[in-house]
């Protein structure tokens, strides 16, 4: 396997319930590349999500972040995952602490647990939270505020500085425009590519194909198996049609 590669997956497979939740799967990302990961429900879009940030290890295939596989000691797992930050749909944000204490959640696994602590007590790393505000074009004067008083595009752009806040080099999200409205799901889509150039990569699930536009290569997936991998202009309305056609019975 090549050490350039940020994200390499070789024959992963996950088990499940009647079918394998990921099937043979093998896939590469290198740095600067901006991935979508089409599927309808049920294809193991979030597995394999999960299989990429660590939090799943498969039963079959190798996992390896830039050209390493998942470290042995936990302290070493931690700071390696570090270099992994996920968007989830539902933000994860801890609605009772400030922004500042937020976007600070996204260094602790590089911090440890008495600095963990200490950031529930102090305003800690003002300066490096207020720049990662301002390039996302959010006021520095959030920092103070409870997440509960933030509208939903301050959220968002709140979840996405915590990312950048972890400094990771590899990008993932799973549908996180599947709930918002059009305006606010192009805006954060615009984001995500943004931020996932050079040297991060991105590799970001989504529930609508018409969004791959400023994508570098687009994936499906279809019952737990990589049905193509292709740059976009590669993607037509027959592979879509087959991507999302009804599943044949006792499949």
């Amino acid at each position: 396997m090549d050490p350039c590669w940020v994200l390499e997956l070789q024959d992963v497979s996950v088990s499940g319930r009647g079918r394998p939740r990921l099937e043979a799967v093998t896939l590469q990302l290198q740095p600067g590349e901006r991935v979508a990961l089409l599927g309808p429900s049920g294809a193991g879009k979030s597995t394999l999500l999960s299989v990429a940030n660590g939090l799943l290890q498969p039963e079959a295939g190798e996992v390896r972040w830039q050209g390493r596989p998942l470290a042995r000691s936990r302290r070493a797992r931690r700071l390696q995952q570090a270099r992994i930050g996920t968007l989830w749909q539902d933000l994860r944000l801890i609605e009772e602490l400030s922004v500042q204490q937020n976007l600070n959640a996204g260094r602790l696994a590089v911090w440890g647990w008495p600095r963990a602590l200490l950031n529930l007590l102090l305003p800690l790393e003002s300066a490096a939270c207020s720049a990662v505000l301002a390039r996302l074009d959010l006021d520095p004067a959030l920092l103070d505020q409870p997440v509960a008083r933030l509208s939903g595009g301050q959220r968002q752009r709140v979840a996405l500085a915590r990312l950048l806040r972890q400094e990771p080099v590899l990008l993932l999200a799973d549908e996180p425009l599947a709930s918002l409205d059009p305006r606010l799901a192009e805006d954060l889509l615009r984001l995500l590519l943004e931020q996932g150039r050079q040297p991060r990569a991105l590799l970001l699930s989504l529930h609508r194909p018409d969004l791959v536009a400023g994508f570098d290569r687009v994936l499906g997936l279809r019952q737990g198996r990589l049905v193509f991998d292709l740059p976009v202009r590669g993607l037509t309305s027959a592979r879509l049609e087959a991507l999302y056609a009804e599943a044949p019975v006792g499949r």
